[in-house]
């Protein structure tokens, strides 16, 4: 079924067992936060804190939920599929990013349907909607009613951490259309934030090519709680020739409903709890953080254009979505390991040769990838690498490519040291590469969003790659192996008695 809003999922996730209601107080000034390691760490439920004490001590009006994406299946769940259709939303996008010509007549009628339902999941705008219930504006405005959490210590203020940022570009051309972002806020007045969004992100492209055109601030429209086809929309590589809204859409199965801001040239989900209308700044800047982030550590204090809000309008009684960003486990992680399946499409489509890809949620979502592949050439292995690096811009970042034949298991760490120990050189097998992009977060590299990659090549080397003789690997008999499997059950032993042999 499709969810119309943040309230049919919440629905769905209370009624299977998967949501958990709160009532005792709980403080948004780290106890939230201490609560959500203890849920993630052991797949535990999303959680609605009914009573949240903010940080003056005081009873908001408004719950929070967090933990909502805190499990593969809750993210496959918020797409309206289960874990094991990832893959298939994967092909989907493939497809939409890059078609290929149809084989024939029977070829081409088959792709019709879908195409038809792309084209019928362009969003809709709606008069009137339940985010506009109440509107605020003026001396109304006030970010300290919302129950906005401080998750680590020492943070300098409280964190916007579940933003849904809605912009819009100078001009009239596909690069400018609406773009759905996820850029983290700190809160920095009554109605004034930070908006820090990286460089190479939709929103931020869209304030450069602004503030080269006009003089006046970007608008724009954050959203705090909406349907989770249209949040998952945003983290999901969508092609340049749809929309997010429009992927949310096919997502759910059913068109997104928009409504125009009061303040603000955009459009926003009808049926989201809370949006914050306003401005970014083209020429006002603070200094962020230093708040602590996916790697593990505190992030270094940059400076970021201030946002400020002309009008929060919401539900009557809203709910406020809330995470925290850590060393993994946390929801950036599980949202990498379920957007992981959805990759691996997009990568066959362009590298055929690849059979499986894998990033470990213990490499902060994307710092680590492993390629399994069937090699077809000398050299090949580094073409994969580069390909990883240069195909979809979520690998921008990835610091570390380790490639392995299609007889090594890509997500066994066992494996894959295996061939990392014996299918490697220590030099001739290392690929490195100086002066790439990195997360300007990352403070092992040499400059602040400028350092290097490495890509290691565990494959079977072949001539000329080598000019040794390459060893044989061991396997037991398969007639030997048939023989123990068929007897297992008479030897009582314990354990399955699965042989080990590929």
């Amino acid at each position: 079924m499709p969810y119309k809003s943040l309230r049919d999922f919440i629905e769905r996730l209370e009624s299977s067992g998967r949501l958990v209601r709160v009532t005792e107080p709980v403080s948004t000034v780290l106890e939230m936060t201490e609560i959500q390691t203890r849920l993630l760490a052991e797949g535990g439920p999303a959680v609605i804190f009914e009573k949240p004490i903010r940080a003056d001590g005081t009873m908001s009006p408004y719950p929070v939920l967090v933990n909502l994406f805190g499990t593969v299946e809750r993210v496959a769940w918020g797409m309206d599929r289960e874990p094991h259709e990832l893959r298939e939303v994967g092909e989907t996008l493939a497809f939409l990013k890059q078609p290929e010509p149809p084989g024939g007549f029977r070829e081409a009628w088959a792709m019709l349907p879908l195409v038809r339902t792309v084209m019928a999941m362009k969003p809709k705008t709606v008069g009137s909607a339940p985010v506009h219930e109440v509107v605020l504006t003026g001396d109304q405005i006030d970010l300290a009613d919302l129950p906005i959490q401080s998750c680590w210590p020492g943070e300098p203020a409280p964190l916007i951490t579940w933003p849904l940022v809605v912009t819009k570009g100078p001009g009239d051309g596909r690069e400018d259309s609406f773009n759905l972002g996820i850029y983290r806020m700190q809160v920095t007045g009554k109605n004034t934030t930070l908006m820090r969004w990286l460089k190479h992100r939709g929103g931020a492209q869209h304030y450069r090519r602004w503030a080269a055109e006009k003089r006046e601030p970007l608008p724009a429209a954050v959203v705090l709680g909406a349907d989770p086809g249209t949040i998952l929309a945003a983290v999901t590589p969508v092609p340049d020739t749809l929309s997010e809204y429009q992927f949310a859409g096919l997502l759910r199965g059913q068109k997104v409903e928009l409504v125009d801001c009061k303040t603000v040239p955009l459009k926003v989900p009808a049926q989201a709890e809370i949006v914050l209308e306003g401005y970014v700044s083209l020429d006002d800047f603070g200094d962020e953080g230093p708040y602590g982030d996916h790697t593990g550590y505190y992030n270094s204090v940059e400076p970021f254009p201030v946002f400020t809000v002309t009008a929060i309008t919401r539900r009557r009684n809203p709910i406020y979505l809330s995470t925290f960003t850590g060393r993994p486990p946390d929801e950036p992680s599980v949202l990498g390991e379920a957007l992981n399946e959805v990759f691996i499409p997009l990568l066959v489509q362009q590298f055929p040769e690849i059979v499986d890809f894998w990033l470990p949620p213990e490499g902060c979502s994307y710092r680590i990838a492993v390629v399994s592949m069937k090699k077809a050439y000398p050299g090949h292995a580094k073409r994969v690498m580069m390909g990883v690096w240069s195909f979809l811009r979520q690998f921008m970042y990835t610091k570390w490519v380790i490639v392995v034949d299609d007889d090594i298991n890509a997500r066994d760490w066992k494996d894959v040291m295996w061939a990392i120990s014996t299918r490697m050189d220590p030099v001739r097998d290392v690929t490195l590469i100086e002066g790439t992009p990195i997360d300007y977060l990352d403070f092992a590299s040499p400059e602040s969003g400028l350092g290097g990659k490495v890509g290691l090549d565990a494959t079977n080397k072949w001539p000329p790659e080598t000019k040794r003789e390459w060893g044989t690997q061991i396997r037991m008999e398969q007639k030997v192996i048939d023989r123990v499997s068929s007897m297992w059950d008479r030897l009582g032993l314990s354990g399955s008695g699965k042989s080990i042999w590929k």
